[in-house]
C-alpha cells in the first residue's frame, strides 16, 4: 500500500534498508527480553483491491487497483492496520509471516480520521497458535523503536531500527485532521503502511506516512490515538473524534493580551469565532479568552503541556475525549473568570463548510437539464491533481481552506459539469460556480435545491443564481422532457445518487415523475 505523504499525494518512495533477524527459537527485538513466542508470527501482509469513486464523474468509479500493506494481530482475532490500506476496498486478503496461504479478510472497524482500521478473518484456523500483540505506552523522545512490515523490494518481513525524534499534533495526510503523531527516523517505504512500531515487543504505534523529499522522516499513529479508537468502538459503533467548533488566536503579543484583560499571571488564547451549529455555540463567545481545558493551562501560544516539558496544540485535550463526554473550559469573559461545561455530542463533528477527504462513500450528485450539481468536497477539489492547491479553481480551494458554515447542514452546492444539450446551451462556462439561489430561494444544501426545483412545478422556468450573480434559466417542460435522453446520451444510469432518492419534498404528480425519471436505470 502506498505510504501517505504530508503533501497529500499518495506515493512517496524512499530507499528501504532491509534487515533480517535470524533466530532458531525466538525473535528478539533489540533492547528487549527474549520472547516466549516469536512476535514475527503475529505480523500480517495485507493485499487489497481498491476502487475509488470518480468525483469528476460521480456516477461512476475509477476502476480497481491492487495495493499491499502491513498489519499485526491484536486481541480478539483482530488485525490492526492503517485505514488507507483498506479504504474504498472491494476485496482483501491477508497472509501471516512465514506462511504461503492467503485468507479472505474483512474490515470490522475503521477510523479514517485517525488512519487506523481493524480486520478479521472468518476462518478460525488463521489465528490458531498466534499470540496477539499488546499495546505499550507512548514512547519517550529518543527512545529506540523497531518498525516491522512488508515494504516494496521483497515479499518477506522486514524490520528497521530508529528512534522517536518528536511527538506532537500533526496533520494526518489521510484525513487532514490534526492528531497526536510520533516522528521516526527509521526507514519507511511503500508497503510499510499499517505495520507496527515496537518497543519491548509491544505496539507503541502504527506506521502511517512519510515526509516527502526528506530523508528518513516518517510518522506513526501513536498509542493514545489507537486506544481512543479501540475504546470508541467497544459499543460496536464508531463515533470519531470531537471538535469544539472554536477558532482561536494566540495571545503572544503583549498589547493584544493586555487589551483582552489578562494579567501577568494569566495566559490563554482568544476566541475569534464559533462555528454555526457547533457544540460551543451560545456557550462560548467571540472575545472570550480560553484559559484552560479540563484543568490544563493554555499558554499564550495556544499550546498545552501533555507531558513534562512537551507541548502541543490545546486541541489535543479536545481530541482526548469521546463523543458524548463532557468538557470543561475556564474562560475570561469581560475580565471575569468563568467555568463553562458542555457535552461533546454528535454536533461536535459538523464544524466544516467543506468536508475533508471522504472514503468508503459515494459522492452525491443531481442531474437536471444536463447540469450536474454536487456538494463541494475535498475529493472533487483534488481531481485537479497533486498540485490542487494551485491548479484547482481559487474559489473552490478558498471554500475548503477558509469557508465556515453560516447555517447548520450548509453545503457549497456547485455545478461540477455541464452535459451539453439544447436545453443548457451557453451555460458551460458556469462550471465550478457555487449555486446560492434556486427559483428565488436561498439554498442550504443539495437536498434543499432538489426540493425547491421539484416542488415549484407551476413555474415555467427553473432559475439558478450563482455566487457571481450569473443567472441560469432552464425551460422546465423541456428539461423534464429531455431528462431520460440526456442521461442515455452520456451513459449515466441514474440522474441522482442513491442517497438522494428521497429528496422530493411533496407528492404531486409532476415532481414524482421527474424523480422517477432521474432515479430509474437507463438501459
Amino acid at each position: 500500500m502506498n505510504i501517505k505523504t504530508l503533501n497529500f499525494s499518495k506515493i512517496s518512495f524512499f530507499l528501504f534498508h532491509i534487515l533480517f533477524f535470524i533466530a532458531t527459537i525466538s525473535f528478539v527485538l533489540p533492547g528487549s527480553a527474549p520472547a516466549a513466542t516469536d512476535v514475527r508470527d503475529s505480523m500480517v501482509k495485507i493485499y487489497c483491491v481498491q476502487n475509488e469513486p470518480d468525483y469528476d464523474n460521480p456516477w461512476q468509479m475509477k476502476g480497481p487497483e491492487a495495493f499491499s500493506g502491513s498489519g499485526a494481530v491484536i486481541a480478539g482475532n483482530r488485525i490492526l492496520t492503517n485505514a488507507h490500506v483498506v479504504s474504498d476496498h472491494t476485496f482483501i486478503q491477508v497472509r501471516l509471516h512465514g506462511q504461503a496461504k492467503k485468507h479472505p479478510a474483512k474490515v470490522i472497524a475503521v477510523s479514517h480520521e485517525a488512519d487506523v482500521a481493524l480486520l478479521t478473518v472468518d476462518d478460525p484456523s488463521f489465528f490458531k497458535g498466534i499470540k496477539p500483540l499488546k499495546l505499550g505506552r507512548l514512547p519517550e523522545i529518543e527512545e529506540e523503536v523497531i518498525v516491522c512490515g512488508f515494504p516494496e523490494g521483497g515479499d518477506t518481513l522486514s524490520t528497521t531500527k530508529g528512534v522517536v525524534s518528536r511527538i506532537e499534533s500533526r496533520r494526518y495526510a489521510h484525513s487532514l485532521m490534526e492528531l497526536l503523531a510520533g516522528q521516526l527516523d527509521a526507514a519507511i517505504n511503500s508497503g510499510n503502511s499499517g505495520g507496527p512500531v515496537m518497543v519491548n515487543n509491544r505496539i507503541v504505534g502504527v506506521v502511517m506516512q512519510t515526509l516527502k523529499e526528506s530523508e528518513n522522516i516518517g510518522y506513526m499513529v501513536p498509542v493514545p490515538v489507537i486506544e481512543h479508537f479501540l475504546t470508541d468502538i467497544e459499543d460496536g459503533r464508531y463515533d470519531g473524534f470531537p471538535e469544539d467548533g472554536l477558532l482561536i488566536q494566540p495571545l503572544e503579543n503583549a498589547s493584544l493580551k493586555k487589551m483582552n484583560g489578562l494579567n501577568d499571571d494569566q495566559s490563554g488564547a482568544l476566541v475569534v469565532s464559533v462555528i454555526a451549529g457547533s457544540v460551543a455555540k451560545n456557550r462560548i463567545f467571540p472575545g472570550d479568552v480560553l484559559l484552560s481545558i479540563d484543568g490544563h493551562r493554555i499558554a499564550d501560544d495556544g499550546t498545552v503541556e501533555f507531558r513534562p516539558r512537551e507541548r502541543t496544540s490545546c486541541d489535543f485535550y479536545v481530541k482526548q475525549h469521546q463523543i458524548g463526554e463532557d468538557i470543561v473550559y475556564k474562560v475570561l469573559r469581560y475580565g471575569k473568570e468563568k467555568t463553562v461545561k458542555f457535552s461533546l455530542d454528535k454536533n461536535s463533528r459538523n464544524s466544516r463548510l467543506v468536508p475533508k477527504y471522504r472514503y468508503d462513500v459515494r459522492p452525491s450528485y443531481y442531474v437536471y437539464g444536463g447540469l450536474v450539481f454536487s456538494p463541494l468536497t475535498l475529493n472533487y477539489i483534488m481531481t485537479w491533481g497533486d498540485n490542487w492547491t494551485e491548479d484547482a479553481p481559487f474559489n473552490l480551494v478558498n471554500y475548503f481552506t477558509h469557508g465556515l458554515p453560516a447555517k447548520e447542514n450548509e453545503e457549497v452546492v456547485t455545478i461540477i459539469k455541464v452535459l451539453p444539450s439544447d436545453v443548457n446551451t451557453a451555460y458551460d462556462d458556469f462550471t465550478n460556480e457555487r449555486i446560492i439561489m434556486a427559483n428565488g430561494k436561498t439554498i442550504i444544501n443539495l437536498r434543499h435545491l432538489i426540493a425547491i426545483v421539484e416542488s415549484s412545478t407551476e413555474d415555467p422556468f427553473v432559475v439558478f443564481v450563482t455566487e457571481k450573480g450569473h443567472k441560469i434559466a432552464l425551460d422546465r417542460k423541456k428539461a423534464e422532457r429531455d431528462q431520460v435522453a440526456i442521461l442515455a446520451t452520456y451513459q449515466i444510469l441514474y440522474g441522482r445518487s442513491p442517497d438522494l432518492k428521497t429528496a422530493v419534498s411533496n407528492n404531486n404528480a409532476k415532481s414524482n415523475e421527474l424523480a422517477k425519471a432521474s432515479s430509474t436505470q437507463v438501459n
